[in-house]
């Protein structure tokens, strides 16, 4: 394995230790990779770029830009990439499938692959029931596919969801995203039909009270309050919720809540759909995130981490929810044969090298690197995860809890300038979510980077 080169970069205590695998030759950008993020912000339109860093290939947990650095990845491109950057079973899947048939009238034939696939992941979802499978090209098409199914079984307008949730950005799942402003400003009016509750969100408590003391208020306000005022429960069809928030900040609800939840939708007829395409295959070391909190929704969508880098998502529901009739929903390139073969050889890769246990282990280790640096810096509020979905939240000050952004925004950029690559979720909070093959040497790696560029933030930035 490569060793760091001698480019100067800022120290910390921690950051004079040897390094294992960030190689940085050039700032970030360097000169090839300038030009390029030129060129970028000359001819695509604006949209989410977190950094400038331009990729070359990517190998395992680490990525090499066009000018020769290697960076650490803490962002599994966005969850995706659940089994390492081009792992090579995967890369073979693609490449046999590709040299045989790509594509071939949508989903107006059959394919064994498709089948075969569809019933892993049915077999694959919580609860005893059958199972079926709807293919989709990412996670916002298989929310939109799981909401127009919950509308189409109970015949109802409202879909009732979290605030801070993300759910996509098309306009049906937009209704439904409300982690962030700049993600609805200018849109209205959406597809509608949508209504929010207060997120378990027990580091901010919207209603300022304690767990387990609240006695779960945030849940049960829905029965004592909102279905006897403004949200006729005879209009609800389903309740959408990620398992833990994701873009929202990494929030992880208390272990009874979705059990209270569903005590007070079963008896309404409202659907539960699980919104797993960032906590799902894995990720949490569960297969299924929401198998944490030991419910059984009705609907999980999925996509992300399914693919291993290709497109594809799926809606896994219970088979009693099938529409009864051809051409209610449909798509073209849903479960492409292509990025079939990827989930098929993701799956295989997942239970061969015992990854959603790697997730548990690696998961705590991280946890207690991180909170060896909240003990060091009182910056760090909350320090919260669930397998390898963590999550370090800043704050000016432990006992306002007020949100610091910017310093968050300045973590995120020391970081990457030093090799690690991260992303901000919430308002004040930075997410790690390395591909599930991390092992321990790559998180202290991370830990050390992430020590150094804490400090040179909080030079930088006046809080």
């Amino acid at each position: 394995m490569s060793v760091a080169s001698k480019a100067p970069v800022p120290s910390s205590p921690r950051e004079n230790a040897p390094r294992r695998g960030v190689i940085l030759r050039t700032p970030i950008p360097g000169p090839e990779g300038s030009k390029i993020v030129s060129l970028d912000n000359k001819y695509i339109m604006t949209s989410t770029k977190a950094a400038p860093v331009v990729a070359r290939k990517a190998e395992g947990v680490w990525v090499t830009d066009v000018d020769g650095n290697r960076l650490l990845d803490f962002t599994s491109g966005v969850g995706v990439v659940s089994t390492g950057h081009c792992h090579p079973d995967v890369v073979a899947a693609v490449q046999r499938q590709a040299s045989q048939l790509m594509h071939f009238a949508g989903t107006d034939f059959y394919y064994e692959s498709q089948a075969v696939l569809a019933e892993r992941l049915a077999k694959s979802a919580p609860g005893p029931s059958p199972k079926k499978v709807f293919y989709t090209n990412s996670g916002t098409e298989s929310v939109e596919a799981a909401v127009k199914l919950a509308r189409w079984n109970t015949q109802r307008p409202i879909t009732l969801g979290l605030v801070g949730a993300f759910h996509g950005r098309t306009m049906g799942a937009l209704t439904m995203t409300s982690s962030r402003p700049v993600q609805r400003r200018r849109f209205l009016a959406y597809a509608g039909g949508g209504f929010h509750i207060p997120a378990p969100y027990c580091y901010r408590c919207p209603y300022k009270m304690e767990y387990p003391s609240c006695g779960l208020y945030c849940i049960k306000i829905l029965d004592e309050l909102y279905f006897n005022t403004i949200l006729p429960p005879e209009d609800v069809a389903a309740f959408l919720a990620e398992p833990v928030l994701g873009e929202g900040g990494y929030i992880i609800p208390p272990k009874d809540y979705f059990t209270e939840a569903q005590k007070i939708l079963r008896p309404h007829g409202i659907l539960h759909i699980a919104d797993e395409v960032q906590s799902g295959v894995g990720r949490t070391g569960k297969m299924w995130a929401i198998e944490n909190f030991n419910v059984v929704p009705d609907v999980l969508a999925l996509a992300k981490g399914i693919g291993s880098g290709l497109p594809i998502g799926a809606i896994i529901a219970d088979a009693k929810l099938d529409y009864t009739y051809q051409g209610a929903h449909s798509n073209t390139f849903g479960g492409n044969l292509v990025a079939v073969a990827a989930a098929h050889a993701t799956l295989d890769v997942l239970e061969r090298e015992h990854l959603m246990a790697n997730a548990v282990r690696q998961g705590a280790h991280l946890v207690q690197r991180l909170k060896e640096l909240q003990a060091k810096y009182d910056v760090i509020g909350d320090v919260r995860g669930l397998g390898l979905m963590v999550a370090t939240e800043f704050v000016k000050d432990r006992t306002t809890k007020e949100p610091v952004p910017k310093f968050r925004d300045e973590v995120e950029k020391q970081a990457y300038q030093r090799g690690l690559l991260l992303l901000g979720c919430g308002r004040s909070a930075l997410r790690y979510i390395p591909p599930l093959v991390v092992k321990e040497e790559h998180i202290d790696e991370a830990v050390e980077i992430l020590d150094g560029a804490i400090g040179a933030a909080l030079k930088n930035v006046n809080l």
